[in-house]
């Protein structure tokens, strides 16, 4: 056995511990990081060959090892773009430099153009809606991703495109018999226009007919019979909404009324008086952005008035093996060698979590289990140097044999 190698080995344990008392103090110092993934230092032996009666003594290294995988606790806040994932994934952000990194780190807020970026300037990644037409997802790369904006786009209106009007017609109606009632919708300017629905029985059990007329130039959009069975019900049982005629361009304004589907499966016959549900209709009056919404699946939704309009949906992103994810500054994550390759979707499909809007992922360092972590390794850095220095006692002694 060598003097020298039980010193080498007493070093070797000195620095691995050195190496956990790191981590320790990078965990207790991220405490109160949003998102932050807690690090730990695995030990394995360094075994030397040895035989004949002499033994060499070997050492130990260190691998510093995230448990990124460990989701942290739940902070709620009253800012609606403080975000968490709430299962599998991670948020994709872009650096000052154009690359894309992932993160747990939700603590989001516009900035002065209105892209939302966290606390360490990283900004949020999505893809854009484009006619109110829910985006396709890229699963194996970043193209196709922007900026989440929440800019003010000034005075915004939206034309009506479905909506739903349901009754309840008098069974007892006579032949000729009319009805009727109105819907107020929204031209592509974001003008109101009345449209006045007409029921008419007609000859025969329970048979009416329904007319849509736009009231300002008294034109037919469409027109539907009914027919409904001995229990008062349409027949068939789920009808296709009804589609009316295009309108416009209007004299002066340039505006159109888009062809509208109109949704009537709920009308009914029934021994009762005329009346209506009140129906429904999409569409919105000119107005400013008054503000924002993100839903579970990562739907980002500006507020114009009491319309929500989707503007954009989160991205997430996973791969096969989070904790083998190679740990950046601000609290971000690129691909490693073994973590395997970046998959990315949306909230709330396949293994990707939902998205919980005004809370924050806390980070998963447990600090009684850190300090104690701490007090162990300045236990066994103690140790260690004790093996240091009784070796360089025996060493004096072996030099002092000559004396």
């Amino acid at each position: 056995m060598s003097l020298y190698g039980s010193m080498r080995t007493g070093v070797s344990g000195m620095n691995a511990q050195s190496n956990r008392l790191g981590t320790v103090a990078e965990n207790i110092a991220n405490s109160n990081t949003t998102g932050y993934k807690r690090a730990s230092t695995e030990f394995s032996s360094m075994i030397l060959p040895s035989g004949g009666g002499n033994y060499n003594s070997g050492g130990v290294e260190t691998q510093v090892r995230y448990s990124i995988s460990q989701q942290g606790g739940s902070s709620y806040t009253t800012s609606a773009s403080d975000l968490m994932i709430n299962g599998g994934g991670f948020f994709i952000v872009s650096g000052n430099g154009g690359q894309n990194f992932l993160t747990r780190a939700g603590s989001f807020v516009p900035d002065k153009n209105g892209n939302l970026v966290n606390t360490a300037g990283y900004t949020l990644m999505g893809y854009e809606y484009k006619a109110g037409v829910d985006p396709t997802v890229v699963v194996n790369g970043f193209d196709g991703l922007v900026p989440v904006k929440l800019a003010d786009d000034g005075v915004v209106a939206s034309g009506s495109t479905k909506g739903s009007m349901g009754a309840t017609l008098p069974g007892n109606a006579a032949t000729g018999d009319q009805h009727k009632s109105s819907l107020s919708v929204y031209d592509s300017q974001g003008n109101s226009r009345l449209l006045d629905f007409t029921y008419t029985k007609q000859a025969g059990n329970g048979v009416w007919s329904l007319t849509i007329v736009d009231r300002q130039t008294n034109t037919n959009l469409a027109t539907q019979t009914l027919t409904f069975d001995a229990a008062g019900k349409l027949t068939p049982a789920n009808p296709a909404p009804l589609s009316t005629a295009a309108l416009g361009p209007f004299a002066g304004s340039g505006a159109t009324l888009a062809p509208l589907s109109i949704d009537f499966s709920k009308t009914t016959q029934a021994g009762e008086k005329f009346e209506t549900d009140g129906g429904t209709i999409d569409g919105s009056k000119p107005s400013k952005m008054t503000g924002f919404e993100i839903d579970k699946e990562g739907i980002v939704y500006a507020k114009y008035g009491d319309n929500l309009v989707p503007k954009f949906r989160i991205a997430l992103a996973n791969v096969q093996s989070p904790d083998k994810l190679q740990p950046e500054s601000g609290n971000v994550y690129t691909q490693g060698a073994d973590s395997g390759v970046i998959v990315t979707g949306f909230a709330g499909s396949g293994a990707f979590g939902d998205i919980k809007s005004k809370a924050l992922e806390n980070s998963n360092v447990d600090i009684a289990n850190e300090l104690t972590s701490m007090i162990e390794a300045q236990r066994n850095y103690t140790a260690n140097s004790k093996v240091f220095q009784t070796a360089s006692d025996l060493l004096d002694v072996l030099v002092n044999l000559k004396r």
